[in-house]
């Protein structure tokens, strides 16, 4: 079953911008997150919108995806120079190796550094806000404690390749429009090991791995952000002939918040006031990440007015401080009033000495002014 398109998914066009992209995924994921929504379907739902942010939100990732579709760049021939013929050679390290002697050989049994991993973590946004310590469980290959990584029969040793003498390669005579060179190839005997085992460890099958779920512990610093990872050290898959291992990489994804929206380190709210509250002033709550503190609200303030409380934001995640939360006001007028509330406010205008005809004619009057000038 081929994929939807990315940008489908995330109901945005192709030339959506990262803060479109970004608000299409917070709506999404909240809606679709296995945690909020029950039905069926909506687990695959979840994995699907998180799968297109992950591409779409990472410029080489988008450009990569724009150029190539969900293949990738091995979807147009999968390998060497567009996956073009060149007579039976193996690519571009085989031409090298043609022309110019090959090159040095990798030793097979020197020690290699293991894979890397990578774990997908989805947070609310109180977790991401203050951070929280917890324990994963990621599937991983690991060293065969029977065998000791060996591959083989507990008692005996893997025996060095007849055929390539323990090199891990081959070298194939070729006859080209060039001459008759040698070409040089992995060991198909060996698969490239260098080493044959004759009797097999049970445990493993001879792979000298085996596949187990093992729980870390990770500490999440105080203000990740979405789309941030974090690595952990020596976590990844094992290292081959004695290397070092690899790291495992932890990606956040954030969950929006209801009320919260979050901008770096700064807050945004809109909080709701009355009508009076605006026109007289008042002191009201206002939620914070911190818990409730007071606003002072000025007698006059307009719909839309911004305040600032300093500090009130989020830790940075690299210990550059702290940002502010920004609140801005929205009057609220009434839908539903009684006959004593509208007299009042007809006596209100009546006092006031303005009617709305007069204050919308002056303001047309200043338009006509701006365009005689």
């Amino acid at each position: 079953m081929s994929k939807r398109d990315y940008y489908e998914v995330l109901g945005v066009s192709k030339s959506a911008t990262k803060d479109e992209i970004k608000k299409a995924y917070r709506r999404l994921s909240k809606q679709y997150h296995p945690d909020i929504n029950k039905e069926a379907g909506a687990d695959e739902k979840f994995k699907e919108i998180t799968e297109a942010y992950e591409v779409l939100n990472d410029d080489q990732k988008r450009a990569q995806y724009d150029q190539f579709g969900h293949e990738g760049p091995q979807g147009f021939g999968g390998g060497g120079f567009g996956g073009a013929d060149f007579g039976g050679f193996g690519g571009f390290e085989d031409i090298f190796n043609t022309f110019f002697g090959g090159g040095g050989r990798r030793d097979p049994n020197a020690p290699r550094q293991g894979s890397d991993l990578q774990y997908t973590m989805t947070l609310t946004f109180e977790e991401a806000v203050f951070g929280k310590e917890t324990i994963i469980e990621i599937p991983r290959e690991e060293t065969c404690d029977t065998c000791n990584g060996s591959g083989a029969k507990p008692g005996t040793t893997p025996e060095s390749c007849p055929h390539c003498h323990g090199s891990g390669q081959l070298n194939v005579e070729q006859n080209t429009p060039f001459g008759r060179i040698v070409n040089r190839r992995v060991c198909n005997h060996c698969n490239g090991t260098g080493k044959l085992i004759k009797e097999k460890c049970r445990t493993c099958g001879g792979d000298g791995k085996v596949k187990k779920r093992r729980k870390i512990n990770v500490k999440i610093p105080q203000g990740i952000d979405d789309g941030q990872q974090m690595r952990v050290s020596g976590e990844g898959e094992p290292g081959i002939n004695g290397g070092p291992p690899g790291d495992l990489y932890v990606v956040f994804h954030v969950m929006p918040h209801e009320f919260f929206e979050r901008e770096g380190d700064d807050i945004y709210c809109e909080m709701p006031i009355t009508f009076a509250q605006a026109a007289l002033g008042d002191e009201i709550e206002v939620p914070t990440l911190y818990g409730k503190v007071k606003l002072k609200i000025p007698a006059g303030t307009q719909t839309g007015t911004r305040f600032r409380l300093r500090g009130k934001g989020v830790h940075n995640v690299r210990g550059y401080g702290t940002g502010d939360q920004h609140i801005q006001v929205k009057v609220i007028t009434p839908t539903k009033l009684t006959e004593q509330q509208k007299q009042l406010l007809r006596d209100f205008a009546d006092t006031s000495g303005d009617t709305l005809d007069e204050q919308h004619e002056s303001f047309f009057d200043k338009v006509k002014r701006a365009f005689k000038s």
